[in-house]
């Protein structure tokens, strides 16, 4: 055989006419035909659908662009340089167009922006499936959809359609679904109200639907394969979606990030950075406008209801209630069939995972009715506790009772201290009337130590909670604390109650703990900062750390009313400064400080005193990150003569908190300087400062009252007050200057009143001064030359004469 008929490449190839293959070479090419050995034989045919890509793979030069095009979008989201938009706009609305052909962007800013993505949009049109199948351009579309206007979502997932049933259970491809599911919900409430993007002048591919029809025509597709889909391990994360954008009001925005993800899949998106529009500052969502929807999804998510209880028996729906896969989607599906009111009904879902419950109650009543092993599995179970919670939750009180007097009534004592199980019946305990709050308390004061020391608190605060907000009980309530932590003896005990709640430690265990904590050594700074990056695990085996069960168990008991909420406080004042300190320089501890001040059941008396208590140490306690936020907190509640005490006792230590790196940041709302100069025009300014921030927090006509309150009760007081006497000096400069305007004051100064001036002698009777005469001008002058010598003279008080030489 010639040598160029052997060598690949473009180099010596010859005319197709002058070469005649060798026989040997249809020798080898006998494998790619069906005959032989099966050895030889090819693969299957491509006639067969590929699982990974089931459109067909994406040309790596495309892959390549779409590269350039994620490192770019990901570099403007983390810019943050956008454009302000109106609220009931389309956020991205003229900035770009899906195709460049049916949709034109207008002139405006951003415009390298704009192009660049419309380069992006016509290079994806015809290929969105295939996108939205590859690992890497997967997550491309994702980062784009926060960046489409809705024309631009609208046609993508009219591009999809009748595809959905192959992409939902795609690895990739799930998840560009679920994305762009999450950000319609913004368009359809755009929609809703009346939002829409202008119509292509001229398009020759018909008439796009809106997208709530697209919304419709999708759950339509999936609404036959509903039952077998929610198993699937990547369609049941879109279902989710689906449910949300139909029934968005019972899936509020802080909710539907747990709801609709996955930890896993929340933890990958986290990674993936900022996700946001490119052109726009808007919100992905806004919480008002995802509350209205179309009166068409309300039905719709009804018909998914409907579907799962004609397509699975009573045993099918109970084991989706144990799956990991199906058990988030049937808690949706539970809260949509009892906000419909279905809920109780016979043969509901909610009746099939109760095993019958709701049958027997429309039968014969809960009296035959005998407790389910299988809901008892569903109490302990980790997976199928969150379904049980949802069911507590969301059950009508027709059926609410049976469950407490067949489940949970009796069975307190060992289920409290279960530890999944006391998740449901703190969400019970949500529910309860004051009886079966009476009967909790009673069931539960005998093992509250137990509890304690377990860390199970959810279920007292939850008993807290609904004690304050029936506002009966509270003293049974406040008496198992006290008794679960050994404190009920007299009142000196129960001073003892914060830092005893705070650790989650008896009395007498705190005692001990005290004296042995007190008894170690102090970690001398190298040793400190060589075992720096264990100071999480040394807080956990710390038994004087403050545990955050315990501080979220006092905050709930500060909400409680008066007198209920007392031996709180009365622990808190019991504490010395330096103790209080302590706990205002923790980042756990420090939130019980925060709710004396914010809670509105703590009287105002005590919130005074509670701030009076650092004056003279509020230097040392805004000397700290999380000290001087509690510092802060006790600035904005005070009024302006309690600033001025304040303020005063910070005086002499008023370099220390300028050298402080996080005091400095307090004393710039001090402003001690003015305080020094001119006290009233001080107060006047903390008084404006205020009514400013209560305006800012939407609070414009409490603010305006609360400054003229003051104001009026201020004027009060100094007509009853005596005048003060004033140095005479100044007076006198004041009627012959007046007073001049100072620069560094930050408002207009008090006119001065030339009327008669009073003065005391000595033996403290008041004489009046004579008006100015003629016969006083000669005194005038000479008083005008020493005030001329006085401005003239230097500042400093340094000698400036030269040293003798020697």
């Amino acid at each position: 055989m010639p040598r160029e008929n052997r060598k690949r490449g473009k180099k010596h190839k010859k005319p197709a006419e002058d070469f005649t293959p060798a026989p040997v070479h249809q020798e080898e090419e006998l494998p790619e035909t069906r005959e032989g050995p099966s050895w030889i034989v090819s693969g299957p045919s491509t006639s067969e659908v590929n699982e990974e890509a089931p459109f067909g793979y994406v040309d790596s030069e495309v892959k390549a662009y779409f590269r350039t095009v994620d490192v770019q979008i990901r570099e403007w989201q983390e810019e943050g340089h956008q454009v302000a938009t109106e609220p009931d706009t389309d956020p991205n609305e003229g900035e770009f167009s899906f195709l460049s052909i049916i949709y034109c962007p207008s002139d405006g800013n951003h415009a390298d922006r704009r192009l660049f993505f419309v380069a992006a949009l016509d290079e994806m049109s015809g290929k969105e499936k295939e996108l939205a199948t590859d690992p890497d351009c997967s997550n491309i579309l994702e980062r784009m959809a926060y960046s489409m206007d809705d024309f631009a979502r609208r046609v993508f997932m009219d591009r999809l359609t009748g595809s959905y049933k192959t992409l939902v259970k795609h690895r990739f491809a799930s998840h560009v679904c679920q994305t762009f599911l999450e950000v319609a919900s913004d368009t359809v409430a755009r929609e809703c109200r009346g939002i829409l993007p202008p119509n292509p002048a001229s398009s020759s591919e018909g008439e796009l639907m809106l997208m709530k029809d697209i919304i419709l025509d999708v759950c339509e597709e999936l609404s036959p394969d509903f039952s077998s889909l929610i198993m699937d391990p990547f369609a049941s994360h879109v279902l989710r979606a689906v449910l949300a954008v139909l029934s968005p009001h019972l899936f509020p925005l802080e909710q539907k990030s747990s709801a609709l993800r996955s930890k896993k899949s929340a933890a990958y998106k986290a990674r993936q950075g900022s996700m946001k529009s490119v052109f726009s500052e808007a919100q992905p969502t806004q919480p008002e406008a995802v509350k209205t929807t179309p009166p068409e999804f309300s039905p719709v998510a009804v018909k998914f209801v409907k579907v799962l209880r004609e397509n699975l028996g009573a045993n099918e729906v109970r084991a989706l209630a144990a799956s990991q896969v199906a058990s988030p989607v049937l808690q949706m599906l539970l809260e949509i069939e009892a906000d419909q009111g279905l809920a109780y009904e016979p043969n509901s879902l909610a009746d099939r995972v109760l095993d019958g419950l709701i049958t027997q109650l429309h039968e014969s009543g809960p009296s035959s009715y005998e407790a389910s092993d299988y809901v008892g599995t569903l109490l302990r179970d980790p997976t199928s506790s969150h379904l049980l919670e949802t069911l507590v939750r969301c059950l009508p009180h027709e059926a609410f009772g049976p469950v407490w007097q067949i489940y949970l009534r009796g069975k307190l004592a060992r289920l409290a201290t279960h530890p999944v199980a006391n998740f449901v019946v703190a969400k019970a305990f949500e529910r309860v009337n004051e009886d079966e709050l009476k009967q909790a308390c009673e069931e539960l004061n005998p093992v509250s130590e137990k509890i304690f020391k377990s860390s199970r608190t959810g279920v007292v605060r939850a008993l807290i909670d609904r004690a304050a907000q029936l506002l009966v009980h509270e003293g049974d309530v406040i008496k198992m604390i006290l008794e679960g932590f050994n404190l009920s003896q007299d009142d000196e005990e129960r001073k003892l109650l914060v830092p005893c709640v705070l650790r989650l430690l008896t009395a007498e265990d705190y005692k001990k703990a005290k004296i042995a904590h007190g008894s170690q050594p102090e970690k001398q700074p190298e040793e400190a900062g060589r075992f720096r990056r264990n100071v999480r695990a040394e807080r956990n085996e710390d038994p004087m750390a403050p545990k955050t069960q315990g501080a979220i168990l006092l905050q709930s008991m500060l909400r409680l009313p008066q007198p209920h909420n007392q031996v709180v406080l009365d622990s808190i004042s019991a504490l010395t400064v330096d103790e209080q300190i302590a706990m205002a320089h923790d980042v756990t501890a420090s939130r019980v400080l925060d709710a004396v001040l914010d809670s509105v059941s703590v009287p105002f008396k005590a919130k005074r005193k509670f701030v009076m208590d650092f004056i003279g140490q509020y230097h040392i306690l805004v000397d700290d990150r999380i000290g001087s936020r509690v510092g802060d907190r006790c600035w904005a509640f005070a009024d302006p003569f309690l600033k001025e005490k304040i303020g005063r006792s910070l005086i002499p230590h008023e370099r220390t908190l300028v050298g402080s790196f996080y005091g400095k940041f307090f004393a710039r709302n001090l402003n001690l300087y003015l305080l020094q100069r001119d006290p009233e025009q001080w107060k006047n300014f903390q008084s404006a400062a205020k009514a400013a921030a209560q305006a800012k927090a939407g609070q414009p006509q409490v603010a305006a009252l609360a400054s003229g309150s003051f104001a009026m009760s201020s004027q009060e007081k100094s007509k009853k007050r005596k005048a003060r006497p004033e140095d005479e000096i100044d007076l006198l400069f004041e009627e012959k200057l007046g007073k001049k305007v100072k620069k560094a004051g930050l408002g207009p100064e008090p006119t001065p009143k030339p009327v008669e001036i009073k003065k005391e002698d000595k033996h403290g009777k008041e004489k009046k001064r004579r008006k100015k005469d003629d016969d006083d001008e000669v005194k005038d002058k000479g008083l005008e030359d020493v005030m001329g010598a006085i401005r003239l003279a230097p500042k400093d008080e340094k000698s400036h004469r030269k040293k003798k030489k020697a």
